[in-house]
């Protein structure tokens, strides 16, 4: 085995300039070029148009990211990925205890603070994974 340093299979820094360069003059290849939108057959366009997926939208923020104000559901579940822990809280409940502002993957991770049940041994690795589901 070789002594080389890792930097012996990168270029130099003159190097990635010259290949930078070359780059921006190079044209690009001719199975590449630009079509033109009226070259396209009318029947592209209508399958386009009438796409079922074409008008879905997601519903706005996932639940995790809402502040508990927004929420408009009744109860809210989290549960833990790892050790199964499951708990339902009442909206209201939440936003008397953490307040209206906090959102629910805050107030959802203060109420798996306790740790998790499933130990690793490891201060970092210890915890729960949060699982933010619909009741």
């Amino acid at each position: 085995m070789k002594d080389h340093p890792a930097s012996w299979r990168m270029p130099t820094p003159k190097q990635m300039e010259k290949l930078a360069i070359e780059a921006v003059r190079r044209k690009p290849a001719a199975g590449f070029a630009e079509i033109d939108a009226a070259d396209m057959p009318p029947e592209y366009w209508e399958s386009v148009l009438n796409d079922p997926y074409a008008d879905f939208r997601p519903a706005g923020l996932p639940i995790q990211q809402q502040r508990l104000s927004e929420i408009s559901r009744h109860v809210l579940r989290v549960s833990c990925r790892r050790c199964d822990r499951v708990i339902d809280i009442q909206t209201a409940d939440a936003v008397r205890l953490y307040g209206r502002h906090t959102t629910w993957k805050e107030a959802g991770m203060r109420l798996l603070d306790d740790g998790c049940r499933q130990r690793t041994g490891s201060r970092e690795d210890d915890g729960c994974w949060p699982n933010f589901e619909t009741p």
